[in-house]
């Protein structure tokens, strides 16, 4: 199975940014999708983000607007660009894949981002 490895994650204050990281264990060109996920304790996992790989995007309204997810091919990474935070960005961010029917049960350690002044 896929190996994710997410990095980036940090304490900012509310209106900063930060760039998310999830490293692939193989070439992402191979996988039908990609996505940032986040979760807090006692939530549901949201789907943040997600993109296709030719290139399609798609956002939660909470974050259209404010975050990109972008892929680099050749470093078989894919990265979540966080602007204008708000406290309620506050989560473990997580990446996962999508095999064209459904998300995997995988998942890696996470990140955690805290937006706080």
């Amino acid at each position: 199975q896929v190996q994710l490895v997410e990095s980036g994650g940090g304490l900012v204050q509310p209106g900063g940014s930060l760039r998310l990281s999830c490293a692939a264990s193989v070439s992402i060109f191979s996988i039908n999708a990609m996505g940032w996920f986040r979760q807090n304790p006692g939530k549901e996992r949201e789907l943040v983000a997600s993109i296709s790989n030719g290139g399609n995007t798609n956002y939660a309204d909470s974050v259209k607007g404010r975050f990109t997810i972008s892929t680099d091919n050749a470093k078989n990474t894919v990265y979540l660009q966080m602007n204008s935070l708000k406290p309620e960005d506050t989560a473990i961010y997580y990446c996962n894949t999508y095999n064209g029917r459904r998300w995997s049960d995988y998942w890696g350690q996470g990140t955690q981002v805290t937006v706080s002044s």
